[in-house]
């Protein structure tokens, strides 16, 4: 079943590669969306596919790269629309 979320990250997620880390996370478990920074210095995050590969996205993003700190992940479940066909990096 594919499903779609939007995740918020709190925490050190921006200048230590945390775009890029999520970008190369979901090309390896094979979801389509997008990730950007905010202006209030969270990540936000929206992605689609199989369930259970959504899910390991979001674990993946719990843990963050090497030199982030991830505080907090808000978690909002939409409903699934396939408007991605790949996943992006937004400026």
């Amino acid at each position: 079943m594919d499903v779609c979320v939007k995740l918020t990250v709190k925490g050190r997620v921006q200048g230590v590669g945390f775009r890029w880390f999520v970008q190369k996370t979901a090309n390896k478990v094979n979801v389509n969306g997008y990730v950007k920074n905010l202006f209030n210095g969270d990540v936000e995050i929206e992605a689609e596919g199989a369930r259970g590969r959504v899910e390991e996205l979001i674990k993946e993003v719990k843990a963050g790269p090497r030199f982030a700190h991830v505080t907090d992940v808000f978690v909002e479940w939409k409903e699934y629309e396939g408007k991605y066909d790949s996943f992006d990096v937004k400026f």
